[in-house]
Order: C-alpha cells, then sequence, then structure tokens
C-alpha cells in the first residue's frame, strides 16, 4: 500500500518561502508522474506543479516562476520550493500522481501566507 506523506507547511510572510517535502514509501516516485497540488476552503483541488518520470516539469500560471518541484531518487523524495509567497497561495498542499490516485491523498500540508 502506498503511502505519502507531506511535511514543511508553516505560517510565513508575503515574500516569504517554504520547502515542503513528499515522503513516498510503497511507490517509486522516479518511475512515476508526480505532482503537487493545493486545495483553499470552498476551493476545488489543483494541480500547482508536476514532474514527470522523465524529469520534466510543469507548473500551472499562477506559480510559474517562483515554485519548483523536484525529487530526489535516493530518498524517494518530492520537494516543492516556494518562493516569494502570497496569500493567495494559502491551502492545504498534497502530493500524489499525476493523474492522481484517490488511495494516495496524504493528510497534506498547510501553508499560510501573511499580508
Amino acid at each position: 500500500q502506498a503511502q505519502l506523506v507531506e511535511s514543511g507547511g508553516g505560517l510565513v510572510q508575503a515574500g516569504g518561502s517554504l520547502r515542503l517535502s513528499c515522503a513516498a514509501s510503497g511507490i517509486i516516485v522516479s518511475f512515476n508522474n508526480m505532482g503537487w497540488y493545493r486545495q483553499a476552503p470552498g476551493e476545488q483541488r489543483e494541480l500547482v506543479a508536476a514532474i514527470t518520470s522523465g524529469g520534466n516539469t510543469n507548473y500551472a500560471d499562477s506559480v510559474k516562476d517562483r515554485f519548483t518541484i523536484s525529487r530526489d531518487n535516493r530518498k524517494n523524495t518530492v520537494y516543492l520550493q516556494m518562493n516569494n509567497l502570497k496569500p493567495e497561495d494559502t491551502a492545504g498542499y498534497y502530493c500524489n500522481r499525476v493523474p492522481p490516485y484517490s488511495s494516495y491523498w496524504g493528510q497534506g500540508t498547510q501553508v499560510t501566507v501573511s499580508s
């Protein structure tokens, strides 16, 4: 059974940075297309960054040039470096395959950006 555990969220002022981690077990992240999703209160969950098994990356327009997705194959972990954070980035952040498997959703990690 695959398990994805997100960490690294917190409270940060606008303009600040955070690095999220997604530690995987039961799934090899380098063999899968992986992504970071976020969900704000009252909003649908959206994909904000993805990395293919081949290492190509894609970003939502709202985070392009501010967020960077990467992975460490030895640690079987996916990262999301978030710079120049804005209040509208406030959300719960989750990692999953792209497209997602419903059984892979973890608890996520909360990011709150104050203005």
